[in-house]
């Protein structure tokens, strides 16, 4: 007997709804939808079904509330997002789906403790996924007409768009075209993304069954099936956790790229007045600019990054901008203690260059005068030479700098080939240097050259590995062009097979220097050319791979010509930045310039072990910190 009424109660529960839903969907058959065709149908059921199988109601609820942001608002009628908030019902039992809204508000008021709250003139798109053997008839017969995909167990997704009428009544209607588009780019990039959510373990009761998650965003690109594309196969699709005001528009120097986002607290900060522990002489107020001293500075209480003058200003600073920041810096100052590079006994903290440099007995000696501003008015690449290698590294002790030699006993299977490498320790070791020795943050300009063009290049990998020559053009070098013994080390690395042309173009080059060649090696050659690339590119051999590091994409405007020319030439290309958040912008540009990001960003495993700070605030940064790569 219990059997049976547990088995009228499922039956009761499959037809009718329970839970947080609204009930079962209202049997909307897509080949009604006026414009659609089966080439859409099609996608549109794969993409759902490869969401249902992430299983986000494992983990997700309706209080778990999600940004979305598909391009850009001017793709959309109305030119607004039609669905920016969404929600996943059914994880404590009932319907299983997703509910999509108009606004964050709406979605606030619609979500109860143990149910879905029916508000009068709401309306929300919903995918509920039911049985096939409690569809329509029109539905089943499509399914097997278009022999649809299922999700799961002969489930497949019903989607309507539902209105609550003022006496708590539902209306249906059909999805359009342009909401179907939309649902679909949110199924592909959040079955991507969300198991990427990262739990936060210190906040919430232990007794709720709502799990709390660190601020979360993500932009992934998605592409159109050929029925929707239009001249445009790939569109960008940023999900945010929680959604809120998510996201902050930054005019660019291309106007048709997509907008900066960054991810809002849950909550509102609690201002607090904490010291900055700063070994800096001064620092500037992240609000009105004005230089203080590191005891005298105030920082949010939430993100601990942001430095202030004034407790006025820090409020005024979270009213206008940092509200939308805070969520982003704050995970990002948690990531600082697994960025630190630990193996190293030199000090990488680099507040003061000079003070730094002086204390490891280098300062305004050899390459290392770059590194500080008492040579700054000496331009790029004519630092006065004197001396050899030994002068070159400012006089270190034989153990502490790379001489020039080749690996010995480098060779795999016998046969002599490009020494692969996977980071600083390994690297140490094969030189024999000591931890001690600083040249890490010289040398990691030539590394990260090396490590894209042996680890993340698989074209110019296989160059090499052939021995034949990959030419680089190298966008927007300064202190590079003074660091030239320091890319002799690539010669070596490359253990006697393969050559490597890298052309330097950047307005920075001295105009003395351009059109020169400097041989730095029997195996590298550098090339120096003046002016800004997408003048001279036409006059250079075309390159395998292009390379940009710390490249600061959102700060110069000529950066638009030199990305329209990339994208023309089709190589693929590689951007580092020194810090998360200065990737997050160059994201951004990129994508606006039309370029797919292949290669998303990732700690660079040879960026510099010496850590600096942004005048404004506590973010940890490290040259060529992070790199992404690109293609047309």
């Amino acid at each position: 007997m219990d059997l049976h009424l547990k088995n009228l109660f499922d039956r009761f529960q499959e037809q009718f709804g329970s839970g947080p839903g609204l009930g079962p969907g209202s049997g909307t058959c897509l080949m009604k939808v006026e414009g659609i065709s089966s080439n859409f149908i099609k996608p549109l059921f794969k993409a759902s079904a490869a969401l249902y199988r992430t299983e986000p109601w494992r983990r997700l609820r309706p209080g778990h509330l999600f940004g979305v942001r598909v391009g850009k608002d001017s793709d959309w009628s109305g030119k607004k997002q039609p669905f920016p908030c969404s929600q996943f019902i059914g994880g404590d039992g009932g319907d299983i789906g997703f509910y999509m809204f108009r606004s964050e508000n709406d979605a606030k008021k619609m979500t109860g403790l143990r149910e879905t709250i029916r508000v009068p003139n709401v309306e929300l798109l919903r995918v509920t996924y039911e049985l096939e053997t409690l569809m329509f008839p029109s539905n089943r017969k499509m399914i097997k007409s278009l022999s649809l995909e299922a999700s799961g167990n002969d489930r497949f997704p019903v989607i309507d768009v539902a209105r609550c009428t003022s006496s708590g009544e539902l209306q249906f209607r059909n999805p359009t075209l342009e909401e179907l588009k939309f649902v679909y780019a949110f199924m592909r990039a959040i079955s991507l993304v969300h198991p990427l959510l990262q739990a936060d373990k210190e906040s919430g009761p232990n007794w709720t069954r709502l799990i709390s998650f660190d601020p979360f965003i993500e932009t992934v690109d998605i592409q159109w099936p050929s029925e929707m594309a239009r001249g445009h196969e790939l569109v960008a699709v940023t999900i945010s956790h929680p959604p809120g005001q998510a996201y902050e528009e930054k005019i660019s120097s291309t106007t048709s790229s997509t907008p900066t986002k960054y991810a809002e607290p849950p909550d509102e900060v609690t201002f607090m007045d904490i010291r900055v522990n700063s070994n800096s002489s001064s620092i500037h107020c992240a609000m009105c600019e004005k230089e203080v001293h590191g005891d005298q500075s105030l920082c949010c209480g939430r993100c601990r990054a942001v430095v202030y003058c004034t407790s006025l200003c820090q409020k005024q600073h979270w009213k206008e901008s940092h509200k939308s920041m805070c969520g982003l810096y704050k995970a990002m100052m948690e990531r600082e203690e697994e960025l630190v590079m630990k193996i190293f006994m030199f000090p990488c903290s680099a507040a003061q260059p000079c003070k730094w440099l002086e204390s490891l007995g280098i300062h305004q000696k050899g390459m290392w005068r770059r590194k500080c501003s008492c040579y700054s008015h000496c331009p790029f690449g004519l630092l006065p030479v004197k001396g050899g290698l030994w002068d070159s590294w400012g006089g270190l002790d034989d153990e502490e700098y790379p001489g020039d030699l080749p690996f010995h006993n480098q060779l795999r299977d016998g046969i002599s080939s490009p020494i692969l490498l996977s980071g600083w320790s390994e690297y140490y070791n094969l030189r024999s240097l000591s931890l001690s020795s600083p040249v890490a943050d010289i040398l990691s300009h030539p590394l990260t050259v090396y490590h894209i063009l042996t680890a993340l290049s698989i074209n110019t990998k296989n160059l090499l590995l052939k021995g034949k020559e990959v030419i680089l053009h190298y966008l927007g070098p300064e202190g590079e062009m003074d660091w030239m013994p320091a890319f002799s080390e690539i010669s070596h690395l490359l253990n006697g097979l393969g050559n490597i042309q890298i052309i330097m173009v950047g307005p920075e080059v001295p105009a003395n220097l351009s059109g020169t060649t400097s041989g730095i090696s029997s195996r590298v050659r550098v090339n120096l050319v003046r002016g800004v690339y997408q003048e001279e590119a036409t006059y250079l051999p075309s390159p395998h791979v292009i390379v940009a590091l710390n490249c600061a994409l959102d700060r110069y405007s000529s950066w638009g010509g030199a990305l329209d020319l990339i994208k023309a030439i089709g190589a693929p290309a590689f951007f580092t930045e020194q810090s998360e958040i200065l990737c997050a912008n160059a994201k951004q540009v990129l994508r606006g310039a039309g370029l797919h990001i292949t290669h998303p960003v990732t700690p660079n495993p040879f960026r510099s072990p010496v850590k600096n700070h942004d005048s404004s605030t506590n973010l940890p940064s490290y040259s060529n910190g992070f790199v992404l790569g690109v293609n047309a």
